[in-house]
C-alpha cells in the first residue's frame, strides 16, 4: 500500500462552557473529559501537553463515547472536554449556547509543534502499490479531482451541506454547513504530505510502536508524483 494524500487534518476540539478556558495553556490544573484511551487521541493529547510544558498538570478522564463526554459538559458548566467534528458542532447546537469550542487541537499542534513540520492528522488516502505503478494517470486524475472537490466544499459549505446529509454523515444540513469548516478537509500531497504525516507517525510511534504497526513505514510508503 501507498499513501497518496492527506485528506483530513485534526478534527478534535476543546469544548467547554467555562469562559476562563480560551487557550490550550488554560487546561492547566483541570480535568479534561475525552474518548480514545490507549489510542491516537490520548497519544495526541499527551504529546501536546508535553510540548506545552503541562505534563502532570492536566488530568485526562476517558469516556467510552462522545455522548458521555457531552453529558459531563452539560452537567457541569465548568467542565472541559475534547470532542471531534462534526459531533462537536452538533453538541454545541444542542447545548443552546451553553458550550463553545475555544481551542482546536490542530491549531494547538501547529503552534506547539509547527517547527517539526508535522501536522495533526485524521485521514489519508491509500492505494495499492501495484495499482499506482500500473495506472499513474488514474492516480493523478483522482488527486486532481480530490483537490478540486476540497476547494469547492471549503469555499461554499452551504452549497454542499445537503450532500453531507445525503451521505448519512449528519442528519441536519444546518449542522453540516457549520461543521464543514472545522472538518479540516485538505488534499496534501508529495513532500509536504511526507513531512506532515511522517512527523505525526513518529509521535504515535514514540507513544506506542504498535500504533504504527510496530515500526515507521519506509520512504516508499509515500507516493511521489
Amino acid at each position: 500500500m501507498q499513501v497518496i494524500d492527506i485528506n483530513t487534518l485534526g478534527v478534535l476540539n476543546v469544548v467547554t462552557g467555562n469562559a476562563d478556558v480560551t487557550s490550550f495553556d488554560d487546561l492547566a490544573g483541570r480535568t479534561v473529559y475525552m474518548t480514545g484511551k490507549g489510542t491516537t487521541p490520548e497519544y495526541v493529547m499527551n504529546y501536546l501537553l508535553e510540548r506545552a510544558g503541562l505534563t502532570g498538570q492536566v488530568a485526562l478522564e476517558f469516556k467510552s463515547e462522545p455522548t458521555e463526554v457531552l453529558s459531563a459538559l452539560l452537567a457541569d458548566p465548568s467542565a472541559v472536554g475534547v470532542l471531534p467534528e462534526p459531533f462537536k458542532t452538533a453538541a454545541i447546537a444542542k447545548s443552546e449556547g451553553k458550550l463553545s469550542a475555544p481551542v482546536s487541537l490542530t491549531d494547538a499542534w501547529d503552534e506547539l509543534a509547527g517547527d517539526t513540520g508535522s501536522r495533526l492528522l485524521t485521514g489519508v488516502t491509500v492505494v495499492r502499490r501495484a495499482f499506482a505503478e500500473e495506472h499513474p494517470e488514474a492516480v493523478a486524475e483522482f488527486l486532481s479531482c480530490h483537490a478540486a472537490s476540497v476547494k469547492a466544499v471549503n469555499a461554499a459549505p452551504a452549497d454542499w451541506a445537503q450532500a453531507v446529509v445525503d451521505a448519512g454523515i449528519v442528519d441536519n444540513a444546518k449542522i453540516a454547513e457549520k461543521a464543514i469548516p472545522g472538518c479540516m478537509l485538505v488534499c496534501q500531497t508529495g513532500k509536504d504530505m511526507k513531512t506532515a504525516l511522517g512527523g505525526y507517525l513518529q509521535v504515535l510511534a514514540d507513544a506506542d510502536a504498535s500504533a504504527v504497526g510496530g515500526k515507521l513505514p519506509a520512504d516508499d510508503f509515500y507516493y511521489m508524483e
